[in-house]
């Protein structure tokens, strides 16, 4: 079955147009092994984003066997054969079309959304500078550390968000067996929400709960994909407390290594440093390529260039103007990558930490809210 059958069923025939959908769903996930992503006209039904393990494992296994000598379109053959599940259809359509003359770069963009726009930038940065091999490694190790930074979040949030659920439950409870108790005895029920006790008011406060909480995270996730690669959220986050920090040592450390990269191939200052702010896969940085291209084909020096920016620590600048000057550019820029990757691994930990304690006191918060209104109901029922 296929979407082209859509076209052809009665409007008011839902019921088949579902089964066309299912049937089309089912046919690629169990027999094609991707599944499809748009409806016609461009409908997102499923996110195309690879499992952030199979990414893993893909940039592994490309590290490992380009670095033993293999050609790309050799190690994506065997990715479609040998590959994680999600990735073997994928890798299967990559192989074939670097056989057929395109790169790899060219390939991935072909498939739009299935890869984050990090690994497409890096991808391409490893492309210009022959490092293919180093670049999977790096990004082998940031996806790792996003993976484990998740599972950690995860652990520490899953105690606390019982503890909320349930808290949320138990005092809809409460408001329907004081209800119930109050309609036993023709009287007003003591707990009431919007006017309402009972069944009705518990139901009314769950929704009311649930329901903000909703609307917290659809707004979150709009504002994310509105926002997504666009410089103005870049630089907004960017300069946000605790997470710009964290932002600000990763971006750096891509930075760095790009450069550091770019430069031992001996491609020329202008191409390297477009290529590294593209790199760092923020558009806030990517923005400014062109003006420090142009300060360079001016004749400044890479520490004015980069200066004029606004982008870089004072200290960051210092080191730039001193390996300028003795000519050792590339071999501080390979320390500073080293020195990044370490600050942005601890930011990341602290981040993390501080969002789990974040969800702790929401939660701690919202018990304690629920302790002191019922003991105020309890007190005033004393009085009465």
């Amino acid at each position: 079955m296929g979407f082209e059958e859509i076209a052809s069923v009665e409007q008011d025939d839902t019921g088949q147009v579902a089964r066309i959908v299912w049937d089309r769903v089912f046919f690629h996930t169990n027999i094609v092994g991707d599944i499809p992503s748009k409806f016609p006209g461009g409908f997102s039904m499923f996110s195309r984003r690879l499992p952030l393990k199979d990414i893993i494992d893909l940039c592994r296994a490309l590290r490992h066997q380009l670095a033993a000598g293999l050609s790309l379109q050799q190690v994506m053959k065997q990715q479609g054969v040998r590959g994680p599940r999600a990735v073997r259809a994928l890798a299967g359509r990559i192989s074939e079309a670097i056989q057929k003359g395109s790169n790899l770069s060219d390939a991935l963009d072909a498939e739009e959304g299935r890869f984050p726009p990090l690994f497409v930038s890096l991808v391409k940065l490893g492309e210009n500078t022959g490092h293919m091999a180093e670049i999977f490694g790096e990004l082998e190790r940031y996806y790792q550390l996003e993976l484990q930074l998740r599972r950690q979040f995860r652990s520490q949030t899953i105690l606390p968000v019982i503890q909320f659920v349930a808290a949320i439950f138990i005092f809809a409870g409460v408001i329907f067996i004081l209800g119930f108790l109050a309609e036993l005895s023709n009287t007003k029920p003591i707990l009431t929400i919007f006017g309402r006790g009972g069944a009705a008011g518990a139901l009314a406060f769950l929704g009311v709960i649930f329901g903000s909480i909703a609307v917290v995270w659809i707004l979150i996730k709009s504002l994310a994909r509105i926002g997504q690669q666009k410089a103005w959220m870049d630089r907004f986050v960017l300069y946000s407390p605790a997470i710009g920090s964290c932002l600000e040592a990763l971006v750096m450390s891509r930075f760095t290594l790009a450069l550091q990269l770019t430069l031992d191939t001996g491609l020329s200052i202008t191409n390297a440093l477009r290529l590294s702010l593209n790199a760092t896969g923020n558009a806030h940085f990517s923005s400014h390529a062109d003006m420090v291209a142009q300060a360079l084909k001016d004749g400044q020096t890479l520490y004015e260039a980069l200066q004029a920016t606004g982008l870089f620590s004072d200290d960051f600048l210092n080191m730039v103007a001193s390996s300028e000057e003795s000519g050792r550019v590339p071999e501080m820029m390979r320390h500073q990558a080293q020195y990044y990757h370490e600050e942005a691994t601890r930011r990341m930990k602290t981040v993390t930490m501080l969002a789990a304690q974040g969800v702790w006191l929401c939660s701690a918060g919202f018990i304690i809210w629920a302790i002191f209104r019922l003991a105020g109901i309890y007190l005033d029922a004393l009085k009465i």
